[in-house]
């Protein structure tokens, strides 16, 4: 008996072991679902606020951003339709971008007369659902909007919300609805509905669903606000954002190299100018510098200086002959540019191994250089000639034949400068330019010292030419300097 009740209590505690075991299995297993959950509803939160940023940066229209939500919207909750209603100035919800056949949430039977006798079933049902609309509290859209809460039935089918049609490609038998906002301010409402594999949707759908509406209230504000800047009439708002963000473009820290001393000097005539300088590292210890000058003032140019800009960049990654780069450039932005714009530029590869620096100008300022002579311990002034014309004046087929590589030496001690007409043609009281004469005067008395020295006598130099007058054009001045081997 004592054996017995042994192996009794023996079994027993193993069944007990084992289900504690199978118990804490099935935890571990579904905390590791909801990781995985987790980190897929990140992940599509993070490529969803990439595609929006990347919409509102494209400049894409407002019906395209819309479409991008709800697409987002059945990606992530594997779903067969999705519909965005816009929040509108008379407080009505008005729907404004579906995909898939997204069922009307109103009983239109009238209309539902001619969808039977239609020919195009789904293009009348799209017609359909453009004219519907909801007011604050009508219907399942008009109280999540009213409430700004979302809501999640996941057997639509027996919810007497919702309206339920003849036509089995209409049925809803799952729904999502989450309020679109910013602030707690309603911009709108996003529905899905119906899983593709059939299932009713789940907390984990309803989350993914309000985290994608959260920014996408977020991305239409900003979309809006944009929209406004760009429409208002107040002319100085427009050119404060632009002339932040054209200081954002233009770079605030220089590629590390030792050998090199850089510094550049920029002031726009206006809130925002159409001058551009940039330095970047290059592979193999390269370094790309440009200087450009976009024809005109204002916001059109600042923009066109934008899209060199990137161009640019990109472009520079992709050649080492800085002719190549800009003969691309101009194939790519020639058709873009509206007539009447140009863009003059100089673009340089500064290679300290090889001590060299290979230029291409397009119809730019000519660049100078300072060689140092070691034996009598002076300065050579040489102003560097390369041939060129402007990007976005002829097409690629003349640009082409014109523009090509100039290699020049580049030493220690030695000083490079690029600069736009903004500098030489800026004028005093008796209309008299500054000058490449007056340039060069004011840069060899601080050639021994730093770049930023060097640059302040010339603006130094420049004021007291022109005694302060109001710029009439961008000043742009970049000074490299080789200060010795890093190696």
């Amino acid at each position: 008996m004592i054996f017995f009740n042994f192996i009794l209590g023996l079994i027993i505690g193993l069944v007990f072991s084992l289900f504690v075991y199978f118990k804490k299995r099935k935890v571990i297993l579904y905390l590791e679902k909801d990781k995985e959950l987790l980190q897929q509803e990140k992940q599509t939160v993070i490529e969803f606020i990439h595609s929006l940023v990347q919409s509102i940066g494209e400049g894409t229209k407002r019906s395209d951003l819309y479409q991008k939500i709800v697409h987002s919207a059945i990606l992530s909750n594997r779903a067969l339709c999705a519909c965005l209603y816009e929040y509108t100035d008379d407080n009505s919800l008005k729907v404004v971008a579906t995909e898939g056949l997204f069922p009307p949430l109103k009983n239109l039977k009238e209309l539902y007369r001619s969808y039977f006798n239609s020919n195009s079933r789904t293009e009348l049902i799209e017609k359909i659902l453009r004219c519907e609309s909801f007011t604050l509290g009508e219907g399942l859209i008009g109280s999540v909007a009213h409430s700004k809460k979302s809501i999640l039935i996941a057997n639509a089918k027996e919810d007497p919300l919702i309206v339920q049609h003849y036509e089995r490609s209409l049925i809803i038998h799952s729904i999502i609805v989450a309020p679109i906002l910013f602030k707690n301010h309603l911009l709108g409402v996003l529905a899905v509905a119906n899983p593709i594999d059939s299932l009713p949707f789940t907390k984990d759908d309803l989350s993914v669903t309000e985290s994608l509406a959260r920014q996408a209230g977020m991305a239409i504000h900003n979309s809006n606000l944009m929209n406004l800047l760009i429409e208002q009439k107040k002319l100085d708002f427009d050119l404060s954002l632009a002339s932040n963000i054209q200081g954002m473009l233009l770079p605030k820290q220089f590629p590390k190299n030792n050998s090199i001393q850089i510094d550049a000097y920029y002031q726009p005539a206006q809130k925002v100018g159409g001058d551009l300088y940039d330095v970047f590292a290059l592979p193999n210890n390269r370094i790309g510098i440009a200087i450009a000058d976009v024809s005109g003032k204002g916001i059109p140019a600042s923009i066109l200086m934008a899209i060199c800009q990137t161009n640019l960049r990109h472009l520079a990654q992709k050649h080492h002959s800085p002719s190549a780069v800009l003969k691309e450039m101009n194939f790519v932005m020639h058709p873009e540019i509206r007539q009447g714009m140009f863009i003059t530029i100089t673009y340089a590869i500064l290679d300290t191994y090889a001590n060299t620096i290979t230029l291409a100008r397009a119809g730019h300022e000519l660049p100078l250089i300072f060689k140092y002579n070691d034996k009598e311990d002076n300065y050579a002034f040489e102003r560097i000639t390369s041939p060129g014309m402007a990007l976005g004046m002829v097409p690629h087929e003349i640009f082409d034949g014109v523009i090509q590589d100039t290699l020049i030496s580049f030493n220690p001690k030695d000083t490079f400068i690029l600069y736009t007409d903004g500098i030489t043609e800026a004028t005093n009281k008796e209309d008299e330019e500054f000058g490449i004469s007056r340039l060069n005067r004011s840069i060899v008395p601080s050639l021994n010292s730093s770049t930023k020295n060097i640059n302040q006598k010339v603006i130094t130099a420049l004021e007291e030419f022109t005694e302060k007058t109001k710029n009439i054009d961008d000043l742009t001045l970049v000074t490299i300097k080789y200060i010795g081997h890093s190696y």
